[in-house]
Parts: structure tokens; C-alpha cells; sequence
């Protein structure tokens, strides 16, 4: 263990590593409820989700950690879960709208064995990438208070205030309030912790019912992918090219934007490169085709693995713990299932990680009306009009035109320019996602 992992090498131990493992596990566990509470909405069976929410993690995680021991964890992310509902709701059916996630998945792939990845993500201006992670971070919050039902519906302002005297939406604001100040107090897991406190409330004022604890774990339905060439027919019969393109931008940036910065906060960059970086940035597209496979939607880095690092984590033997936390918790799939169809639980946690991603959009250059407005663009269509892809469209094309305005055209990476035309097609003429 010592040898393999190198841990004398990165000034770590054991104990260390795998109680580095399990706070990382607790901070992002979330996902093992949130993801099913999302995608169902999408028509997919609940447990099938569960079980690819987990095998995804752990077969990505394991990646992570026994080839380029790094102490990152993988697994499906936040906001691409809620995008991929959106697809389904334009018109196809969910193993259709998987055909896009496992394009975008094998692309990943391949691009993972070249430099271009990297290059990419340096074309792209900080303002828009910051715009997009704060997008996306309005984008879920909004879905976790139209869950919970603390908004909803209006015929004149499209969303209103809910009803304040229902259960449900009490024990979801009572959940937010729980989870803000085990935050502030600094509370390991407090995403976790306070998911199962308002569980315990709902128990006690008679909104959850559990009906067991464990049991074995079962798939319990079909592939979403049997053939692989299927889905490469799909995109082109249902138009899909927009929802390939969003997938494969945001997990390229999101998941390499994460390892990069919990790397450098472990001290792992070395001359400002990061050795192995193929082998790590390979674990994400890897857990994203056998999630598309098997029904989830992508996965990502975590930045929640930074938890782990603060506690001294330093090599993939956090990550292998992680894997394994994610293994034992596929026994739990009635607790799960009860936790997932509660908004009040779920909710909360989709809130306060939106708050927390909406803190990119001070890296923004507010005062350059050049990089302010395609930003603001993200920012509000994401979650106005329900789609991260919009959002992304907009400011992709928006952003060079508003630097040809200024006269600083040259300064525009081709790829953006390449991007902005194929959104422009996507949007305009293909009419897509």
C-alpha cells in the first residue's frame, strides 16, 4: 500500500489518507440522492439510477485512484443531471437523450489521449467560464426551490412565492437554515449531515415513511446503450448536436478547471504541469460512458475532494476510499429511494451548492462591458429559460461579436469563434437543444 500509492513520497499515511477518503465521501455522498431525485423526472426508473450513480463513481474513482493517484473523486455532477432533463422534456425519450451524454462521453475519451483538452480549455475566457459555473449554479438552485415548491408557477411573473404553510416547503427552508449554519460552523459533511437530520424530522412529523434500511444491489433494468453505434445514428435523426456540444464543453472545463485546482492545493503541480494529467483527466470521460451506459448523466471532478486534501490527503488512496464508500452505500438503495422522492430533502443541498457556484461570477471584469455582457448572458438565460445549452450559446456568440465591436476581435481565440458559429447553426437554423 505504502509503495504502490507512494505515501512516504507524499508525507502522508494510511490513516490519514482514508480518513481523507471518508470526509471527502461525506461531502459529495449528496449526489448518491440528489441524482435519482433529478433524473426521475426524466422518466427513468429510480433505482437504475442509483445503481449508475454509484458504479459510474466507483469505476471512475478506482480509475482516479490506482492509475494516476491523484485524491480526486469522480462522479455524476450537479447541473448536467438537470440539463439532461431538459433535453428529454424537448421531445425524446431518455435512452435517446443518453446517446448524447455517451457521443460526448467517447469524444471525451479520445481527446483525453491528446493535448487538445488542455488547449481548449486555455481558448476559453475566464469570464465565460466563470459566467457558466455561476449559470449553472443559478440553474440548480432554481431547480431545488421549483422541487421543493418554495416557488412556483405564475401566469403574470412566470414564479411566485409557494404556500409558506405547507409541510413540505417548512421543512425545506428549515432544512436550508440547518444546512447554512452547519456550513458556517465549519461541520464535516454538513451537506450530508443536515440531509439526514431534516430525514429524521420528516420521520418524526410524519412526511417520510421508510419501509426498510438495506438490500442487495440490483441494476433492475435494461442498457441504456447496447450497440455503439446507435447513438452516433440518434444524433443525427433527432438533432442532437447541441446537447453533445454542451455536455462535452462543460464536463471538459468543469472536470479539468477541478483537477488542476485541488491538485495545485495539494501541492501535486509540478512547474506549473501536472504530471500524469492524461491518465487523471481520462477517469472523467471513462465514468461518463459507462454512466451513459448504464443511465446517468456525465460525471465529473469534484471539487469537494479539496475537504480530503485540507485533512492531509495527498495521493489516490483517498480516492480508492472514496470508491469504496460509494461500493457500500449501493446497499442502501430504500433509504435512498424515500430520501430522493422528498424534496424537502433534496432540496436544500441543490440551494446551497448553487450558492456556492454563483461565487465565480466575481471573477468576472464587471467594469469591461466586453466581457460583462456575454457573461451576464450565461448567467441569466441559464436559468430563465431552463437550459444550460442556451446559455451557452448565447455567450459564445455573443462574446466575440461584442470584442469586434470594441476592436479587439484579434484577441478571440479561433475555437471561440468556431464555437460561436456552430451554437449560431445550432440555435437558428437546426432549431436543437
Amino acid at each position: 500500500m505504502n509503495r504502490f500509492f507512494k505515501l512516504k513520497e507524499h508525507g502522508t499515511t494510511v490513516k490519514t489518507e482514508v480518513a481523507a477518503g471518508i470526509t471527502t465521501f461525506l461531502t459529495m455522498s449528496y449526489i448518491i440522492v440528489v441524482n435519482p431525485a433529478i433524473l426521475t423526472a426524466a422518466g427513468i426508473p429510480a433505482e437504475q439510477i442509483f445503481m449508475a450513480t454509484i458504479i459510474s463513481a466507483v469505476i471512475a474513482s478506482t480509475w482516479m485512484a490506482l492509475v494516476a493517484n491523484y485524491p480526486i473523486a469522480i462522479a455524476p455532477g450537479l447541473g448536467l443531471n438537470a440539463y439532461f432533463v431538459s433535453v428529454v422534456a424537448s421531445g425524446v425519450d431518455y435512452k435517446t437523450a443518453f446517446s448524447s451524454v455517451f457521443v460526448a462521453g467517447v469524444i471525451f475519451l479520445l481527446l483525453s489521449f491528446t493535448t487538445f483538452r488542455e488547449k481548449l480549455i486555455g481558448s476559453i475566457p475566464e469570464s465565460l467560464k466563470s459566467a457558466i459555473s455561476a449559470g449553472i449554479g443559478l440553474f440548480i438552485a432554481f431547480v431545488g426551490l421549483k422541487l421543493s415548491h418554495v416557488i412556483v408557477g405564475d401566469p403574470v411573473n412566470l414564479v411566485k412565492l409557494g404556500d409558506l404553510h405547507s409541510p413540505g416547503v417548512l421543512l425545506t427552508l428549515f432544512g436550508l437554515l440547518l444546512t447554512v449554519s452547519l456550513i458556517l460552523l465549519n461541520i464535516p459533511g454538513a451537506i450530508f449531515v443536515s440531509m439526514v437530520v431534516i430525514a429524521l424530522v420528516g420521520v418524526i412529523t410524519g412526511q417520510l415513511h421508510f419501509d426498510g434500511v438495506m438490500s442487495m444491489p440490483k441494476l433492475g433494468h435494461e442498457l441504456m446503450i447496447t450497440n455503439p453505434i446507435t447513438p452516433f445514428k440518434n444524433i443525427v435523426d433527432h438533432n442532437l448536436y447541441g446537447a453533445v456540444l454542451s455536455f462535452l464543453l462543460i464536463t471538459i472545463f468543469d472536470t479539468t478547471g477541478t483537477i488542476i485546482g485541488v491538485s495545485k492545493r495539494a501541492g501535486l503541480m509540478k512547474d506549473g504541469n501536472l504530471p500524469r494529467a492524461k491518465q487523471a483527466l481520462f477517469s472523467d470521460a471513462l465514468g461518463t460512458v459507462v454512466g451513459s451506459i448504464l443511465g446517468t448523466s456525465p460525471t465529473t471532478a469534484y471539487i469537494e475532494s479539496g475537504t480530503g486534501v485540507a485533512l492531509g490527503g495527498r495521493t489516490g488512496l483517498q480516492t480508492l476510499t472514496v470508491a469504496f464508500m460509494f461500493f457500500l452505500s449501493s446497499f442502501f438503495y430504500p433509504i435512498v429511494s424515500v430520501l430522493a422522492t422528498a424534496p424537502a430533502v433534496t432540496s436544500p443541498a441543490l440551494v446551497i451548492v448553487g450558492s456556492m457556484m454563483i461565487g465565480e461570477a466575481a471573477n468576472i471584469d464587471w467594469d469591461d462591458f466586453s466581457e460583462a455582457f456575454p457573461a451576464f448572458l450565461v448567467i441569466i438565460t441559464m436559468p430563465l429559460t431552463g437550459s444550460i445549452a442556451t446559455g451557452l450559446a448565447l455567450g459564445f456568440m455573443t462574446y466575440p461579436l461584442t470584442k469586434f465591436i470594441k476592436g479587439q476581435s484579434k484577441t478571440v481565440h479561433p475555437f471561440i469563434y468556431i464555437f460561436a458559429i456552430l451554437f449560431f447553426i445550432q440555435l437558428f437554423i437546426l432549431g436543437g437543444h
